[in-house]
């Protein structure tokens, strides 16, 4: 297959590109800059260009491009660019799809668990309405500005992806060293949720997501059982065989990471259930599991 991609220089993105490439399939790489190598086209969000010859001849699109949620603190200006660099850039591609003669079949468009918002203990699935807050406004514009690709008769699937298990980057990426060192621990009470998933586990769900006709519509892409924080960092220190004793207090949380310490002291519950009756398998179901693959 062709496959075209947009984040692909993000930690999910990379490893799809390896994954298709070991497969034997090709992929065509959106960049924002002039292209520079063979397989790579270029697009710009803010103006709402797209390379129409990156997209045509490809089977399907999946684009995961978007600014880090975690990567700075939250200012206004910095929000304004994690809403445009996503509601941007999805209703450019699915412009661009659409406007084709003969569009690519299927979009894979990237979201997140934070569309639900604070759960507390309970659980939901994709059927759960958006949250309230700032990331659950995001998600719902995000997923609405593929519109145009849905009324152009696209099948369109959403990755409502959770908290990916990975040393090379994304949050999880961050704690590995903190872990390692001694170092880790709960955040605040510890009691809050995190659904998780293995990076492996990740690219494959994406690749059931591609390959399996007739899905569309949101699908949780995270782990069977979400835990909480503390038992996340129990098993941290298990696998790595490193005390957890650290914790940082909620009111720590908040001077240092100002409004997104709501995002990491919030509770998200989401269950994949409808990855899961279209007959997804998980390999890493577990955290330990899904731990010991990140470091191998």
């Amino acid at each position: 297959m062709r496959i075209a991609i947009t984040g692909s220089s993000g930690l999910i993105g990379k490893a799809l590109v390896r994954s298709l490439h070991a497969d034997g399939h090709d992929t065509v790489r959106f960049v924002r800059r002039a292209p520079a190598a063979p397989g790579e086209a270029r697009w710009d969000p803010r103006t709402g260009y797209v390379d129409p010859d990156g997209l045509r001849g490809s089977d399907a699109v999946v684009h995961l491009a978007g600014a880090g949620v975690g990567d700075h603190r939250w200012t206004a200006a910095y929000k304004k660019e994690i809403r445009d660099s996503r509601v941007l850039g999805t209703a450019a591609v699915a412009r661009a799809m659409a406007a084709l003669d003969s569009p690519p079949p299927v979009l894979v468009c990237g979201s997140a668990v934070g569309y639900y918002g604070d759960t507390g203990d309970r659980a939901v699935d994709e059927s759960a309405p958006a949250g309230a807050g700032f990331l659950p406004s995001v998600c719902v514009e995000w997923e609405a500005a593929a519109a145009p690709a849905r009324e152009a008769g696209i099948r369109t699937a959403f990755a409502r992806t959770g908290l990916v298990v990975a040393a090379g980057g994304g949050a999880w990426g961050r704690m590995f060293p903190l872990f390692r060192a001694g170092l880790g621990g709960r955040l605040g009470s510890g009691r809050q949720y995190w659904s998780f998933i293995s990076l492996h586990d990740e690219i494959a769900a994406l690749r059931h997501l591609i390959d399996t006709p007739g899905l569309s519509g949101p699908f949780n892409l995270t782990a069977p059982q979400p835990l909480t924080n503390r038992e996340v960092t129990a098993a941290m220190g298990r696998v790595l065989h490193r005390p957890a004793l650290f914790a940082v207090p909620a009111p720590v949380l908040r001077l240092v990471l100002g409004e997104l310490s709501q995002d990491v002291l919030g509770s998200q519950r989401a269950r994949p259930v409808r990855l899961m009756e279209s007959g997804f398998v998980f390999t890493h179901p577990g955290i330990e599991d899904s731990i010991r693959a990140a470091l191998a």
